[in-house]
This record gives C-alpha cells, structure tokens and sequence, in this order.
C-alpha cells in the first residue's frame, strides 16, 4: 500500500504514513540507533517505573523518620505514584496513536525530567507526593509508547523474542536499583537519588532524540475520538479477559515492592546494605524469568507452562504464610517461585493481548499499563494497611492471586489472537 493512503477501521480514519515491509527493513529504518540502539533505548524506556520506585525504597524508613509521618502516609509516594502513572498511561497511549511515538516520548520525559529535580528540592512530604504525582505523569508518556513500538516495529517469534529480552533487561532494574539506591545512600542523600533519576531521564531524552518515528499507520480522528478508541479496545472480551487476569500477578508484585523495606529493615532488623542484598535475591527471579521463557518458548507449549506459573505463585504464596517469618533468607526464599513465576507470564501475557488488536496499538498498550498498575496500586494498598504480620499478609495476597489467576487460565478457550498471536 503507497505511503499516504488513507485507511479504514471500525469507521475511523488512519493515515499509513509509510510502507509495509519486512521486520528487518523497519527495525533498519532506525538510521542513528539501529536495532540494537532500539532495543536497549525500549528496555531503558521500559525500566522508569522500577527505577523510579526501587532506587528510593532503601530510603523510605529515614525518609518516614525525617519528615515525621507513619508508614501508611510515606507510601503515598509509592500508591499515588502508580495510581497517576497508570491514568496517565491511557491519555499519552491513544495521544501516540494520533501524534506519533517520538512526539509523546520527548514531551514525557521532559515532564519526568523537571519532577525528579522538584522532588529533590520537596520541603515537606505533601510537596513530594505532589512531585512524585508529576513525575508519574511524564513517566506514563514514557512508557506508555515502549510496547506499542515493538508492535510497531517487529512481527511474529521476532516480536515474542525483543519483548522478552526488553523485559529482562527491564526486570534488571529491581535487582541493581535498591542495591545501587544503598551505595548511593553512603553517600548521598535520598534527595541525591532524585537527581540521579533526573540524569537517567536526560540519558533517554538524548538517545530519543534520533528516534525514527515507529508508527506507521497513524489515527486521523479528533483527540476525544482517539481516547475513545480505548473504548472499543475493551469491548474486545478476550482482550479485556486476559487483561484482567495478566494484569492481577501486578498486585502480587507490587505489594512485595511496597512492603519489603518494612519487612527486611523493621521487621527482620537489617541495615539498609542486608536489606539490599535480600530483596536482589527475590529480584533475580524477575531477571531470570524472561530469559527461561526465551528457551522455554523454543521447546514447549506455553499454555500449560503459563497454568503452572500461575500455581506457582499461589503454592509460593502459601510457604510464605508458612515459614516466611522464621528468618529473612526463609522469606525470600519462600517467595522466590512466585517472583520468578509472575515475571515469566508478563512476555507471554504482553503479546498474547497485543495479538488481539491489529490496530490501535497505543490504546492497547496503555490500557495494559494502566491495569496493571492499578492492580499493583491495589496490592500495595492492602499491605499498607498497618498488618501486624506483614508477612503473612504479603504471602496470602501471592496465594490469592495465583489462585484466582489459575481458575480464570482455565476457564479462557485455547486459542490464537486475531494476527495469529501465541504465547
């Protein structure tokens, strides 16, 4: 089709901006990043949200003491955070659907850039979870267009293989952030670490720059017209099906996010260094699962694989609830199947909902940004509610999940997307 010829689909207007080709010859339109450049600016687009979370929760106990406020309170700057991220999402994902990827990811960062530097100057925790509000708007248009551009540039076993190494390279950031956000303790402040994250949102805009734009077939309709094509993503019931259920492992992960600072340091008594050293353990499965589902993908079926992830974090779930607060390696342990299980799904689940969609790529994209993180904003929430016992807590939301997630795997008929999509 010539470049330039308008479009049809479900009687909205689309502009094809340039021609088809192969997934070489898009990924080889990328003059000053190539695909290799590509690839790691997706996994650094994609990491915002870990880094901006973990590189400050070694920090967030200091942090409760020094702005005089109760564990509920502080995190504010972590629930309110993933809240307007994820609304945030559903705006710039249909907005990169009508204006291009390049134009959304340049302004978000700029957005990003300026709130990390305001959250480092924050005089008091109301005018830090106002910052910390900013910071997550910009960082929705971050990453709001990193999925949508590898649907964009790459098709079938390609598109299965970059999602899963740019997740892995994602799945990094938990591991090194809190580890890195110790040593940067030593010495630094935590306001340091928000200077830090300004630096890495500069990086990115620098590298966006020589962006080539990825989207090819461009929305012509009105702004409401494309925030209302989030709409017609979800009246897809299989797409909206496997949203909710990929999108419930978030609440698990998340709550193990917002709780584990409390649980290493105040309930099992580590500095922040120990604690560091025990949460990069949990967060080696997160890094480790992406690349076993590479091999995994190659040899098996991953329709049962993805069930016994889901068993996984519901039997890991309860061995927390059983042994979790004997000691912290128990604990971590304990819970090591289910941070390693969760993290295997998100690369199957991610191109199982893409394949649901031959267009409106942004809107899907966003949408499941956004659920998964009001799903992870709700895990959090529950464990913020002043537990006694946090682990045992922690463990039956894992147990509950996983359950719930099984059931519905079961449920959902076998079967492929409508651009022929596997896991």
């Amino acid at each position: 089709m010539p470049a330039g010829r308008v479009t049809r689909r479900a009687g909205q207007a689309y502009i094809l901006q340039s021609d088809g080709g192969s997934t070489q010859s898009k990924a080889g339109r990328q003059k000053y990043l190539g695909e290799k450049g590509l690839i790691a600016l997706l996994g650094l687009l994609s990491a915002f949200v870990p880094l901006s979370t973990d590189l400050y929760l070694p920090a967030l106990p200091s942090m409760m003491v020094e702005y005089q406020v109760n564990e509920g309170e502080m995190n504010l700057t972590l629930i309110l955070f993933f809240i307007v991220y994820g609304v945030a999402t559903l705006a710039w994902g249909p907005l990169s659907d009508k204006y291009g990827r390049k134009r959304v990811l340049t302004t978000g960062l700029a957005i990003y850039i300026l709130a990390c530097l305001m959250c480092a100057a924050s005089a008091s925790i109301e005018q830090l979870v106002l910052f910390r509000m900013l910071q997550a708007a910009g960082g929705g248009g971050v990453t709001a267009v990193a999925t949508a551009m590898i649907k964009d540039v790459f098709d079938g076993r390609r598109r299965i293989v970059v999602l899963a190494l740019v997740q892995s390279m994602v799945l990094i950031a938990p591991a090194v952030a809190p580890v890195l956000g110790a040593i940067l303790l030593q010495f630094t402040t935590w306001q340091g670490i928000f200077v830090v994250l300004a630096a890495i949102g500069a990086t990115a805009l620098m590298a966006s720059l020589g962006l080539v734009e990825t989207l090819e077939e461009r929305y012509e309709g009105s702004i409401l017209g494309a925030l209302g094509r989030l709409g017609v993503v979800l009246r897809n019931p299989r797409f909206t099906y496997m949203l909710i259920m990929f999108s419930l492992v978030s609440a698990a992960s998340l709550s193990f996010v917002a709780s584990s600072s409390y649980i290493y340091q105040n309930g099992f008594g580590l500095d922040e260094r120990s604690y560091s050293y025990h949460f990069a353990l949990n967060a080696m499965g997160l890094v480790a699962a992406p690349i076993a589902y590479i091999f995994l993908s190659r040899r098996f079926d991953m329709w049962p694989v993805i069930g016994l992830c889901f068993l996984a974090i519901a039997l890991s779930g309860a061995l927390v609830c059983a042994v979790g607060n004997i000691a912290p390696l128990a604990f971590a342990i304990a819970l090591l199947p289910a941070t390693f299980a969760g993290s295997l799904t998100r690369a199957p689940g991610t191109n199982l909902m893409l394949s649901q969609q031959r267009a409106d790529t942004g809107s899907a994209s966003a949408l499941i940004t956004c659920t998964g993180v009001v799903m992870g904003a709700f895990g959090m929430s529950i464990v913020s509610l002043g537990w006694s016992n946090l682990v045992f807590v922690l463990g039956a939301v894992n147990a509950v999940v996983g359950a719930i997630c099984l059931a519905m795997w079961a449920l959902l008929g076998r079967g492929t997307g409508r651009d022929g999509g596997r896991p």
